[in-house]
């Protein structure tokens, strides 16, 4: 394995034990390079979860620097009520969310190259706040320190503490996230500085095997994924992870991924209707779904050549539709974050559309516990929102449960009950 430039500017590859985010000669993103046929038919399972897959993510790297918190092993749970449709919950993992699974990837890379001699004094991200809090877990577990740029008043508090309470040092920056990504990107070219964001392919290598646990799980590849999309790195690393079971004779199909965006921050849907023409940067707006909440998303050509290969569509949601689908699957005992509803929506969107069949083998992206949005939720079943009042469906409200109150006899809260 090589890294490379993702324009193919040029032929040259470079070692992947070298700190390196952006191509040399364009600028542009550089891409992991594989060599199918130098990967064995089968992976040979000496580890767990994402390290399972260790002969087709990182042969390469020694046993030794496998940084790991048991992160993997996802649950795929059947979607009631929508034919063939499943969640895959990424948020049981350490963190609680799937940067986990890529997180744990970097930092294993990283670790390596310092004990390779690179000098490496620093993990550094910009975070809505699921980014943050993985990086900083295995940053602590590596013994690297870690440094996490967060929005001002934009991240949860169980989001905001968890880096801290794994000792990275957290600035607040007072602008949106695109606006910590600019001045992380800025400060990744200095000396010592590794950048964990997804524009470094190397955390894509371990997102990649949510696509290798599905068929797994499903023994076939489903015929529709649907994606989150925010700054649009788990697209790249889901069609990268199909394409190599493809090209491994593993499955015989590229499922159909579906980037799934909000309303609020829809750069790649708005560029859909143009053939994905590059989008302009737009400022992203408030939205329940703060995880992806993003208007100039770094990996936009990766996501391009994923969605076009892939056949790929892109699907925006309102705040309204986004609560609708979050409530309904909380009901089904889900308790999914606002991001999985939206992807949710999305595939309720291509039903109604008809591009779904009801035979239709779909795997929805559940990409964060939904406990780290329970403010949210608790508004929600309140009577309100933290946007305010929106105007919502009667079966929308329908969802909402209020605390009851009653005395304290058996009569008062038998009717409370009832």
């Amino acid at each position: 394995m090589s890294l490379r430039c993702l324009d193919r500017c040029t032929d040259e590859r470079f070692d992947l034990f070298r700190p390196l985010f952006a191509c040399p000669r364009c600028g542009g993103l550089v891409d992991v390079d594989v060599d199918i046929a130098a990967l064995p038919a089968r992976v040979n399972k000496q580890h767990r979860g994402v390290w399972s897959f260790k002969d087709w993510t990182a042969p390469d790297l020694d046993d030794e620097d496998i940084t790991t918190l048991g992160e993997g092993d996802g649950a795929l749970v059947t979607l009631q009520g929508a034919g063939d449709a499943f969640v895959y919950d990424c948020g049981r993992q350490p963190t609680g969310s799937f940067k986990d699974l890529g997180m744990t990837v970097l930092v294993s890379f990283a670790r390596a190259m310092r004990r390779r001699g690179q000098a490496i004094e620093v993990l550094l991200c910009a975070s809505t706040g699921d980014t943050s809090a993985a990086l900083a877990a295995y940053g602590a577990r590596a013994g690297i320190p870690v440094a996490v740029l967060v929005p001002r008043g934009k991240v949860s508090d169980v989001q905001l503490v968890q880096p801290l309470a794994h000792g990275a040092r957290v600035i607040a920056v007072d602008g949106d996230f695109d606006a910590c990504m600019r001045v992380v990107q800025q400060l990744a070219a200095r000396p010592g500085v590794y950048l964990a964001n997804s524009k470094n392919p190397l955390r894509l290598l371990g997102q990649a095997t949510v696509a290798f646990d599905v068929v797994e799980q499903l023994r076939r590849a489903p015929d529709f994924v649907f994606v989150p999309s925010g700054n649009l790195g788990n697209v790249a690393a889901l069609f990268h992870g199909f394409s190599l079971l493809l090209k491994k004779g593993v499955t015989t199909q590229m499922p159909r991924l579906v980037a799934c965006q909000v309303d609020a921050a829809n750069p790649l849907f708005v560029s859909a209707s143009s053939d994905f023409a590059p989008p302009l940067a737009q400022a992203a707006g408030e939205t329940h779904a703060t995880a992806i909440r993003i208007g100039n998303p770094v990996s936009f050509p990766r996501a391009r050549q994923a969605l076009l290969q892939s056949k790929g569509l892109v699907t925006s949601s309102s705040e309204a539709a986004l609560l609708q689908a979050m409530a309904a699957a909380d009901r089904q005992g889900l308790f999914v974050c606002p991001q999985t509803a939206v992807a949710l929506d999305g595939l309720a969107q291509l039903r109604t559309r008809g591009v779904v069949d009801e035979g239709a083998l779909s795997i929805v992206i559940a990409t964060a516990s939904g406990l780290k949005f329970a403010a949210q939720k608790a508004v929600f079943h309140a009577g309100s929102t933290v946007l305010g009042d929106l105007p919502l469906s009667a079966s929308t409200s329908s969802l909402r449960n209020p605390i009851r109150t009653a005395d304290a006899n058996a009569d008062a809260v038998w009717a409370a009950i009832s």
